[in-house]
């Protein structure tokens, strides 16, 4: 004989069982009210009810005795065959059907016409692009059943299969192994406007980065604020606090924009918040749209004529064009991989260290293309160049040296013979704001006559412009190491060894170096003035001036640079790796001092 009693003091307000009745297992017998919370009294065994001690409508006290259960003789159970096929699963419950019918509106195969449209301009999806950048089964979406909020004009059931996730795809993923936030505004869905829940949605993504210092990968296409969510009690919509946030971002983790397709007003903005700027041939990137320009009275264009990737690469607003949207997710994976846990590799290639040898050419007037020596002390296929289109006097890239992440930077001999100018300049200091944020070494390759100087040059505040190098070059906290392959004049030189040739980790020369105060014909002709004009001019005056430059040059040689300790070794280019390897075992990165990165 059994007592069942209440757990709880509550009230009955049913009663499925009488005297007498048999019972099994399980069975409900009992229904309890406390707290507006039913409570289920169910037998915990076979039997039959001998008595029943309480009725419906009563108030029972905890511990009292609802009813009395007599145990059933125990029967002889026979073993349960195995089953020959699995066992199907039983119907969805209406409430998880509801679910799965809801969810699945938001499936780009939910919207056949949308998607037909976007693949005829051989473009894809938000979740498209998304599967392709994360790894398999690592995407958890945030915010999927978010609809536009525009219930006073629309149909729920419009809204759900119309504006799925209200244009915002997002949530937390692996790359290659690394989590990071991924968010994808979908142009299909209101032509990628920002609408309230859009932004609600973006702020808690933002929030969540920055809280676990998650690297972020931004899909941007699309406009800019969306006037016709008139569910929100607003005016102006300037309140929201989005971009503020995505602004915050920066310094403190990897910030990642990818664009195709039309990319304007906030939209745009978003992406040049980026750390990283990948976009398509496909682009158009500006500030206003084709209404925006339209409505300020400054003419009607096409959305073609808005910044289209031509002119957004050659003036250093995309970092990296591509041809199509796989090549940007391939980017968007290889630069990733320079941060964070998994930066250090395992496997890597070293390349032919013999080919350094014949990188500069021996006649010390000719040109040469000094990525190759970028490639050649780089681990193989590592090599991702940045802002290619943009100041071409100086190359910058990420690469790895045995499996090593790093930044470099490398004079551009083709471009002004090296020297620094001011779209150059900005470029290198705000590589070296990128690498000291996110804790790169950085290496750079030598090779200036200096700073360019004139006065078409002074009319685009070049002493402004270059002294950048100098400032970002004093606020780094990362390894510096500098490589002079060829010329290392004046205060060019000294710019690109973080302020001067005793201030990286170690300044190291190929024989091929040579150095000076200034250019070293320059030095001739300034310094031998004098005697140079005493000479008719002709045959005589030009080998004096020979003779005197082959002075300075020997006088500059590499090998008298390190004899007098200016630099700090000369070397064989073959010996270039190994000697930056045993150097950046010795570095140190410091703690992060205000880290932010200039969006130019």
């Amino acid at each position: 004989m059994t007592d069942i009693r209440s757990p709880l003091q509550a009230h009955i307000v049913q009663t499925l069982v009488q005297p007498g009745q048999a019972v099994h297992t399980g069975q409900l017998l009992l229904v309890l009210e406390a707290m507006k919370m039913e409570h289920e009294i169910c037998a915990p065994a076979d039997g039959t009810v001998r008595a029943l001690q309480c009725q419906e409508g009563d108030t029972v006290q905890e511990g009292a005795v609802l009813l009395v259960l007599d145990a059933a003789a125990p029967a002889k159970v026979a073993p349960a065959p195995a089953p020959a096929t699995p066992i199907a699963d039983p119907d969805l419950r209406p409430d998880v059907a509801r679910v799965h019918a809801r969810h699945a509106l938001t499936l780009d195969a939910s919207r056949p016409e949308a998607m037909a449209k976007r693949h005829a301009l051989g473009l894809r999806s938000a979740r498209e692009n998304i599967a392709d950048l994360v790894d398999a089964g690592s995407f958890s979406e945030y915010g999927a059943l978010a609809v536009a909020a525009q219930s006073k004009r629309r149909s729920a059931e419009d809204l759900a299969r119309n504006t799925p996730a209200d244009g915002m795809v997002c949530g937390t993923a692996r790359v290659n192994g690394q989590p990071c936030v991924v968010m994808a505004y979908d142009a299909t869905v209101l032509a990628g406007t920002q609408g309230m829940r859009n932004h609600q949605k973006t702020d808690r993504m933002l929030g969540i980065a920055l809280e676990n210092k998650l690297p972020v990968i931004l899909f941007a296409e699309g406009g800019g604020g969306r006037p016709g969510d008139v569910d929100m009690p607003i005016v102006a919509g300037l309140h929201v606090a989005t971009f503020a946030r995505f602004a915050r971002l920066n310094g403190q983790l990897p910030v990642i924009g990818v664009t195709t397709g039309r990319c304007f007003a906030g939209n745009a903005a978003l992406l040049g918040c980026c750390d990283l700027i990948i976009a398509t041939e496909a682009s158009n990137i500006g500030m206003g749209g084709p209404a925006m320009v339209e409505g300020g009275g400054l003419g009607v264009y096409p959305p073609e004529a808005i910044g289209p990737s031509a002119v957004q690469h050659a003036n250093g607003v995309i970092d990296i064009l591509v041809a199509d949207e796989a090549q940007a997710v391939a980017a968007a994976k290889h630069y990733l991989g320079f941060f964070g846990p998994a930066s250090a590799s395992t496997a890597w290639q070293a390349p032919d260290a013999q080919a350094l040898r014949a990188v500069v050419p021996e006649n010390r007037l000719r040109v040469y293309d000094s990525r190759a020596a970028i490639q050649g002390i780089a681990d193989a296929g590592s090599v991702l160049m940045l802002r290619s289109g943009f100041g071409a006097g100086i190359h910058t890239a990420l690469l790895r040296i045995e499996g090593r992440a790093l930044g470099c930077m490398a004079n551009n001999p083709q471009h002004l013979g090296g020297a620094i100018d001011a779209d150059a300049a900005d470029k290198a200091a705000r590589f070296m704001q990128l690498c000291n944020a996110h804790g790169l070494p950085l290496l750079s390759l030598v090779d200036t006559p200096g700073f360019m100087v004139g006065p078409e040059i002074e009319t685009r505040a070049q002493v402004r412009h270059v002294s950048r190098m100098f400032v970002a070059a004093a606020h780094l906290r990362v390894p510096f190491m500098s490589v002079v392959l060829r010329k290392g004049y004046g205060l060019g030189a000294m710019a690109m060894t973080a302020g001067g040739f005793h201030a990286p980790l170690c300044t190291i020369a190929w024989p091929s170096g040579e150095f000076g105060a200034m250019g070293l014909e320059g030095a001739v002709r300034l310094g031998y003035k004098k005697e140079l004009e005493a000479q008719p001019e002709g045959p005589q005056r030009q080998a004096l001036f020979e003779q005197l430059l082959a002075q300075q040059v020997e006088g500059g040689s590499a090998l008298n640079m390190a004899a007098s300790l200016e630099i700090d070794a000369v070397i064989d280019p073959a010996q270039t790796r190994a000697w930056l390897t045993r150097a950046l075992a010795a570095g140190h990165t410091g703690p992060l001092r205000g880290g932010m990165i200039d969006t130019w």
